[in-house]
C-alpha cells in the first residue's frame, strides 16, 4: 500500500511536520493533524507500503520515478487542502495528460493511490483520452470514482504481462483466518465458526476432482471448490448454501463483505486487440472486481484492431470473490472468434469474453447490451461464468448466458439473448421470464460438462426463435450424455420443467420440415433395455407445459429418443 509523510515513526513524524508547517494557520495546521491521524489508522490495516506520499509546502505537486517505476508522490499543501476541500482528485491534478499520446497510467495509478490513502473521491477529466500503454500498471481503486465522459485506450499489441489488470477493484479489509473448520456438508444450515462480520467464504478440497471435462477441451478436472455467505455468528445463508460435502478442506477463507456501496461511473473503453497467436493465453487487462457492494454504471466498451489472429480475453470486467456487484446501463462488446488446437489435438473455437463472473454471489446485469449484432457468430458470446451463485440478467441483450463450471440459482428477465442462447449446467432454480431467446435450443446443457441441471427451470411468458442453422429437429432442450463419462459428479437433467406461455416463432426455417421436440436425442445409443450406462443419467421426472403455441402449428415431440423418456409425466393445458 502507501505510505504518506515519512511514517517511519512519530517522532520522525512530528519533527516533519513542525519543520515544514509551523508558519501555517491554525486551520490548516488542524487539516493536517487529521490528515495524519487518519493516515496512521488506514495503515494500521494495510499491506506493508512501498510508495511514500509525502504532502510539502514549497515543493509542486510531482511524481517521483524510478526504474521500478512510481516511488514517491509529493503533494504541494495548498493542493491538499483543495483536494481536501473539494472531496475529490482528478488525473490532471497528479499530472495525466489527457491527449491521447502520453501513457497516463503512472499518473492514474498515483491518483488512485492518494484518493485511497486520504479517501477522496476521483474523477476523470472532462472530455479527456487517456493513452494506456502495455507496461505493467494497475491502479487500485477503493473509492468512488467517476470516469464521466472521459476515453481510456487501453493498447495491447505489446504487453508486458497480460494478467495485470488495468484496474483493481478491492476491498480495505484483509481476509479473514478459518482455523476451526475441518468438514462441512451439503446444505449445511450453521457452523461453530464466529467471524468479525458477514464473510463470502471461499473453500476447496484438493482430494476430489470435478467437472472433468469432456470433448475437444478436455481435462482432468479440478479440486472440488464452493463458495457460499455466512454471516458473524457461523449462520450460512439458504440462498447462497453450501453445494457439495466437504469430508476434506484443503483451503478456506473467509473474505469481509463490505457495507458501504462503491460506484464506479461512466467512461469510454477502447481495447486495440492483442494481435498475439491465437493460443489460451488469455488477457487480463481489464477493471477487475474484488469488492462486495461495487456498482459499475454507465461504462462502454469498444474493441478495435482485431486480425486474422489474436488471444481470447477473461472479460474486460470481471468479478470474482466478491458478493452483491451491480452492473447497470453499461454497454459490452463480443470478441472475434479465434480458433486453435484443443486438449484432444483438434481444432477448436476459443471462449473469448467482454463480461465474466467467477467465484461470486448475488450478481446482477441490469439495462446492459452489447455493441455488435447479437446473433452474428463471428463474434464469440460475450458472457461466462464459473462457481457462482444467483446471476441474473433484467433488459440485457446478450449473445449468451452461460456457466461452465456451475452456477446455483439463476434468473433472465425482461431480455434477449442472441445466437448462442442459454449454456448451463449446475443447480437449484433457473428462470428465464419475458425474454427472446434465439439460438439452436432454448436451453443448452452443456455436454461438455455431463449436461446436468440439478434442479428446476420455470420458463414463463418467452418467445423462442429457433436458429437458421438449425437442421432436421428443433430441440427445447439440447444436450448430450452417453453415460459412460465421469464428469466427478452425478449428472441429471432437470427434475422438473415448468413452461407457461411459450411461443416458438419457427417461421424463419427454410421448408418448414423441422420436427420440433421437448428433448434433443441426449444419447443416440439409448434406444433399449440392452444399453447399459457406466454413469447413470438422472432424467427429468416431470414436465407442465401451458399454453404453448408454435407459428407453423406443429405438434410438440416429446424426444426423437422415444426409449429414453418413454417414463417422463408430461402435463399439458
Amino acid at each position: 500500500m502507501f505510505k504518506s509523510v515519512e511514517s517511519d515513526g512519530p517522532l520522525k513524524l512530528v519533527l516533519f511536520i513542525f519543520h515544514n508547517y509551523i508558519r501555517i494557520p491554525m486551520r490548516n495546521l488542524f487539516l493536517l493533524l487529521i490528515l495524519f491521524f487518519r493516515t496512521t489508522l488506514l495503515n494500521a490495516q494495510s499491506d506493508p507500503m512501498s510508495v511514500e506520499i509525502i504532502i510539502n509546502k514549497t515543493q509542486k505537486t510531482q511524481l517521483m520515478l524510478d526504474g521500478e517505476g512510481l516511488e514517491k508522490i509529493i503533494i504541494n499543501q495548498k493542493d491538499w487542502l483543495q483536494f481536501e476541500n473539494d472531496g475529490f482528485i482528478k488525473y490532471s491534478d497528479l499530472g495525466a495528460t489527457g491527449d491521447g499520446v502520453t501513457d497516463d497510467m503512472i499518473f492514474i495509478k498515483a491518483t488512485h493511490a492518494v484518493a485511497n490513502e486520504y479517501e477522496f473521491a476521483v474523477k476523470a477529466d472532462d472530455g479527456a483520452l487517456y493513452y494506456i500503454s502495455g507496461k505493467e500498471n494497475s491502479a487500485v481503486i477503493h473509492t468512488d470514482t467517476d470516469f464521466g465522459n472521459a476515453t481510456f485506450l487501453i493498447d495491447d499489441v505489446a504487453v508486458e504481462n497480460i494478467n495485470t489488470p488495468i484496474f483493481k477493484v478491492r476491498s480495505r479489509m484483509n481476509p479473514v483466518t478459518i482455523s476451526g473448520l475441518n468438514q462441512l456438508k451439503k446444505n449445511q444450515k450453521i457452523t461453530s465458526q464466529l467471524l468479525p462480520e458477514a464473510c463470502i467464504v471461499a473453500t476447496s478440497d484438493d482430494k476430489v476432482k470435478r467437472y472433468i471435462r469432456y470433448g475437444l477441451n478436455q481435462n482432468k478436472g479440478r479440486s472440488q471448490t464452493d463458495i457460499f455467505l455466512m454471516d458473524k455468528n457461523g449462520k450460512i445463508d439458504s440462498l447462497a448454501p453450501i453445494i457439495w460435502d466437504f469430508d476434506h478442506i484443503s483451503e478456506i477463507t473467509a473474505l469481509p463483505i463490505d457495507q458501504k456501496k462503491l460506484i464506479i461511473n461512466g467512461g469510454k473503453f477502447i481495447t486495440i486487440s492483442n494481435q498475439a497467436p491465437s493460443k489460451y493465453t488469455y488477457y487480463s487487462r481489464n477493471i477487475d472486481i474484488r469488492r462486495s457492494n461495487s456498482v459499475i454504471q454507465n461504462l462502454k466498451h469498444f474493441i478495435k484492431g482485431e486480425g486474422e489472429h489474436g488471444a481470447p480475453y477473461r472479460g474486460f470486467i470481471s468479478i470474482s470473490d466478491c458478493s452483491n456487484v451491480l452492473v447497470k446501463d453499461c454497454i459490452m462488446t463480443g470478441h472475434k472468434t479465434y480458433r486453435t488446437i484443443g486438449a484432444a489435438g483438434k481444432p477448436v473455437f476459443m471462449g473469448s469474453y467482454d463480461l465474466s463472473v467467477s467465484r461470486a454471489i448475488n450478481i446482477s446485469f441490469v439495462n446492459c447490451r452489447q455493441t455488435n449484432d447479437i446473433n452474428d457468430n463471428s463474434y464469440w458470446g460475450l458472457f461466462a461464468s464459473n462457481y457462482s451463485k444467483n446471476i441474473s440478467f433484467d433488459h440485457c441483450v446478450f449473445s449468451r448466458f452461460d456457466a461452465h463450471m456451475g452456477v446455483y440459482n439463476a434468473t433472465i428477465r425482461n431480455s434477449t439473448l442472441g445466437y448462442m442462447g442459454i449454456n448451463a449446467i449446475g443447480s437449484g432454480k433457473f428462470v428465464v421470464e419475458n425474454s427472446t431467446i434465439y439460438g439452436r435450443s432454448l436451453v443448452n446443457l452443456r455436454q461438455d460438462y455431463g449436461s446436468t441441471w440439478e434442479g428446476t427451470f420455470l420458463i414463463k411468458n418467452c418467445v423462442f426463435v429457433p436458429s437458421k442453422r438449425n437442421s432436421g429437429s428443433v430441440s427445447l432442450f439440447s444436450g448430450a450424455n452417453s453415460g459412460m463419462h465421469d464428469f466427478g459428479y452425478t449428472c441429471h437433467m432437470p427434475k422438473n420443467i415448468i413452461i407457461e406461455q411459450l411461443h416458438i416463432d419457427d417461421s424463419n426455417l427454410e421448408g418448414g420440415n423441422n420436427s420440433i421436440s421437448l428433448f434433443a436425442n441426449f444419447n443416440p445409443k439409448m434406444i433399449n433395455e440392452n444399453f447399459k450406462e457406466d454413469f447413470p443419467y438422472i432424467r427429468t421426472q416431470k414436465v407442465t407445459i401451458k399454453d404453448l403455441t408454435i407459428y407453423s402449428n406443429q405438434k410438440l415431440k416429446v424426444s426423437e429418443n422415444q426409449f429414453m423418456f418413454k417414463d417422463l409425466k408430461i402435463t399439458m393445458d
